[in-house]
């Protein structure tokens, strides 16, 4: 057993005997919240379409000493979500979290959106997210209760450049808070999360003009720097847990404010950074362009 492991601010054991699903566990934000909840006792379950990031992230957890599977899916195909589902809670038992991370989405001006485009992130993002959130109900929360956590994004002042996941992610902030309602009656939680500019791996997928245009922003934003993936998995880790259970229904910032930055009229002031947490032992080093913002201080 490796001596490395999370670094978690919960309670060593807060998850223990629970069975969590996190799908796209084996990338980015999705990897370090599976990470998080497998030390602190939870059966970490990883979804995804491709084996191998799902077993390296599943070989990691278990070298720490924690608990990990995989099941290979496309979230976009309903009846292959249901049936996996299915059996994962027919051979396992029942699911007591769900994390819908899975997503995806490319910069293109709304004009140029082509057909294909629109429904291949909207499907993903809106439906996929959607399929699973229904199957882990039919198959498991109906019947024994649960939390389930979404990943969204900061789509407040629209997504330019983005209007196809904007779209998606506006649709599952409203499915967050219709569901929250409705399945209240099973003690079943709804939330969600919408990360602001984050360093994660996700973020060098993006040509890099709009790197560095993210990089240049982030510094005129309050905090002055990227968020970390362990910020993310924190807010997640809490929304999951007991210490959430009267928590329904919201969708929780984790931006440093940024989404509420504007040209002022008036300077608000800027400032080296805000005081940064990051837990995640085995965090993504990107390099290059992002040095200074994963220096630890």
């Amino acid at each position: 057993m490796s001596k490395e492991r999370f670094d978690s601010i919960f309670r060593p054991g807060l998850f223990d005997d629970k069975r969590i699903l996190v799908t796209g566990g084996g990338t980015g934000i999705g990897r370090c919240i599976a990470h998080e909840l497998a030390a602190l006792g939870a059966s970490v379950v990883l979804a995804g379409r491709r084996e191998e990031p799902l077993a390296q992230v599943a070989g990691e957890i278990e070298s720490a000493g924690g608990s990990a599977s995989f099941i290979q899916v496309n979230i976009r195909d309903q009846p292959g979500v249901d049936a996996a589902i299915a059996k994962l809670v027919a051979d396992g038992g029942p699911l007591d979290g769900l994390v819908n991370n899975a997503g995806g989405q490319f910069p293109v001006a709304a004009g140029d959106l082509k057909p294909k485009g629109w429904s291949a992130v909207v499907d993903t993002n809106l439906n996929g997210t959607w399929w699973v959130t229904q199957s882990t109900f039919h198959h498991a929360m109906r019947d024994h209760g649960g939390a389930i956590v979404n990943i969204v994004a900061d789509v407040w002042s629209g997504a330019p450049g983005m209007v196809h996941t904007g779209a998606a992610r506006a649709g599952v902030m409203n499915m967050t808070v219709t569901l929250a309602a409705e399945w209240a009656q099973y003690d079943v939680r709804v939330n969600a999360v919408a990360p602001g500019p984050i360093l994660s791996s996700g973020l060098a997928e993006y040509p890099e003009a709009i790197q560095r245009r993210t990089l240049d922003e982030v510094k005129i934003t309050p905090p002055s720097r990227l968020g970390t993936e362990s910020e993310v998995s924190s807010a997640v880790t809490y929304l999951l847990s007991p210490g959430a259970a009267y928590v329904s229904g919201e969708v929780m910032k984790v931006d440093g404010a940024t989404c509420v930055y504007k040209n002022h009229l008036v300077p608000i002031g800027n400032h080296a950074g805000t005081p940064k947490w990051d837990g995640f032992h085995l965090r993504a080093k990107l390099g290059g362009l992002y040095a200074e913002q994963e220096d630890p201080a």
